[in-house]
């Protein structure tokens, strides 16, 4: 945990919506001068904090119009299986998120395509590939309610 004023946590805020933003038109929003504005993000960047700067993408509008949730358990936990599944999926373009979670499943996967035939093919194909997996449970995603990158600050 960083000890951050309130001027950092502003700066994120802001950064969070939008990362185009200059250090001179940052600097008005939290009426400081450009220079302490870009030291702290440097300061921010550097103690990862701020971790990447990306363009967010309309997967629709590429389409890419289904978004399945996948959750995956293992058939046996070891750190080698553990630790070769994770690089598998890595190495998946079509999964664009991972997490290692508890209950029932030791992972959920985040798939981003095109359509029912191709995630069909994706876990026939790709998925299928991935040694160790002992089940799967997928869930499709209809209709987006929330989606945001930024972290409640």
């Amino acid at each position: 945990m960083y000890n951050l004023d309130s001027i950092d946590l502003k700066l994120l805020e802001i950064l969070q919506q939008n990362g185009k933003l200059t250090t001179k038109e940052l600097a008005q929003k939290v009426n400081l001068s450009p220079t302490p504005v870009y030291e702290r993000i440097k300061r921010l960047e550097k103690a990862g904090i701020i971790k990447h700067y990306a363009a967010i993408v309309e997967a629709e509008k590429l389409g890419k119009s289904l978004t399945v949730f996948c959750n995956v358990k293992l058939r046996e936990h070891t750190k080698e299986i553990g630790n070769q599944f994770v690089k598998d999926i890595a190495a998946l373009k079509q999964v664009t998120e991972c997490y290692n979670i508890s209950g029932d499943y030791d992972f959920m996967l985040k798939i981003v395509t095109t359509n029912m035939k191709q995630y069909q093919e994706f876990v026939i194909n790709d998925l299928g590939s991935v040694k160790n997996i002992g089940n799967t449970h997928s869930t499709f995603v209809m209709g987006v309610i929330k989606h945001s990158y930024a972290i409640p600050l």
